[in-house]
């Protein structure tokens, strides 16, 4: 009796050893800004090899609408993402009634995680803004700027320099970010990055290049640098990744723009599974805030060749797909509401 006992007890013992020790998880978000199942399903026909979307088990839908709209736009979207409250079209991270809403980015900052911001538009656009930023109207540029300068965000890489450098009220916040310790670059990307430092990529006045125009392999080298930078500190993360063109391209009716932007989002992927496979303490979802562009995949001019067709230059109300990977996915399957997002990230992150 007494040996059953003091296994018992040592069974509990290591038990909870194991899980003292059990790493804190790492949360990669990537949000294809304007995707859903059409453009996903270019990635399947367009690319010369299997799409990284084929990779998944865990898989969802959510629903987008917001509070004052049955057909999201980008803010309300992002805004339920990062704080787990819907609001109204065009808020960044404010309630209905304009009260400010603390984030997931701000609340895994006060729990000593890492953060860090990618997106191929302004870094003050409406998705990135949301993770750190809290006005009353997306096109506050001006005002998410100088908000970033206080975020706490240790890496983020984007556009929008005119931003913080050429202001109506005259202040340049590049130099206050400077100042703030950041390693600062509105040319290229950093390399090796140290771990005990902040860094902040400005690349463009307003925005990047569509990947038709040249843009090359930004948005998987800036992920890959991000990711290498956080694994180096050895500290938890939260990193966002937006893959904004592919809804420019719904906007513009541009196939061409469209399998380009889903390609390179897609090739985006592919560096974040590489990396869950070697560090399984993290969690990985892919989403989009609404579709854009009512797309439809259909026949061409011939039956082996296809077409993309759309509807409409702007967003639409329909179901979007979620993939997740890691630890913690089996959560995130299932048909929710878009706000289930960061509550399905609060529970795995004991927010």
């Amino acid at each position: 009796m007494k040996n059953t006992i003091f296994l018992f007890c040592l069974l509990n013992l290591l038990s909870f050893a194991s899980f003292s020790q059990e790493k804190p998880t790492n949360v990669i978000l990537m949000i294809g800004d304007g995707m859903g199942l059409p453009q996903i399903t270019t990635s399947i026909y367009f690319k010369d090899s299997p799409s990284n979307f084929e990779q998944f088990t865990d898989i969802g839908f959510i629903k987008t609408s917001s509070t004052s709209h049955k057909v999201t736009d980008s803010a309300a979207g992002a805004t339920a993402f990062a704080t787990g409250q819907k609001s109204y079209n065009r808020a960044i991270s404010v309630s209905p009634d304009s009260v400010r809403l603390e984030t997931i980015l701000e609340k895994l900052e006060a729990k000593n995680y890492k953060t860090g911001l990618i997106s191929l538009t302004t870094i003050t656009h409406a998705t990135p803004a949301c993770f750190y930023a809290h006005v009353t109207d997306r096109d506050m540029h001006e005002e998410i700027a100088e908000q970033l300068t206080n975020s706490g965000v240790d890496f983020f890489a984007g556009a929008g320099l005119d931003y913080f450098t050429k202001r109506k009220d005259g202040k340049d916040f590049y130099k206050t970010l400077e100042e703030k310790g950041y390693s600062m670059d509105s040319v290229k990307l950093v390399t090796n990055p140290y771990p005990d430092k902040k860094y902040g990529h400005l690349l463009a006045a307003t925005e990047m290049p569509a990947k038709t125009k040249g843009r090359g392999d930004y948005l998987p080298d800036a992920t890959e640098l991000a990711l290498n930078y956080f694994k180096s500190s050895n500290e938890p993360f939260f990193l966002m990744v937006e893959g904004s063109y592919i809804d420019w391209a719904g906007h513009a009716n541009d196939a061409e723009m469209l399998i380009q932007e889903e390609l390179d989002f897609d090739k985006t992927i592919g560096v974040a599974l590489n990396f869950l496979k070697e560090n399984p303490n993290t969690l990985l979802v892919i989403t989009a805030d609404h579709e854009t562009g009512g797309v439809a995949v259909g026949k061409g001019k011939s039956a082996d060749e296809l077409s993309i067709y759309f509807t409409t230059d702007q967003h639409t109300a329909e179901l979007i797909p979620v993939f997740s990977m890691g630890r913690g996915s089996e959560l995130f399957r299932g048909i929710y509401e878009n706000i289930e997002i960061y509550h399905k990230l609060a529970t795995i992150l004991k927010l």
